[in-house]
């Protein structure tokens, strides 16, 4: 999968992954979307956001987390 919107630039935040080059990682959003907030609130909250880069943010996360394999507690 291609990302368009999801930029990372070491100079920038760390190098953290930010949406469109602006300074608002993507885990704010995905995190933001956790919460339970809505696009709409999201958008409201970051008025330079748009709605597809909320939804790239979301694939991003994803596809961060089909790429490597997370430390999960066995149940049973």
């Amino acid at each position: 999968m291609r990302f368009t919107r999801i930029t990372a630039n070491p100079n920038q935040m760390g190098g953290v992954p930010c949406v469109r080059g602006m300074r608002i990682p993507v885990a704010t959003v995905v995190g933001m979307v956790a919460d339970g907030m809505t696009t709409t609130e999201i958008l409201e909250a970051y008025p330079d956001l748009e709605p597809e880069d909320v939804q790239e943010a979301l694939n991003f996360a994803a596809e961060a987390v089909r790429e490597r394999e997370l430390p999960l507690v066995s149940v049973g």
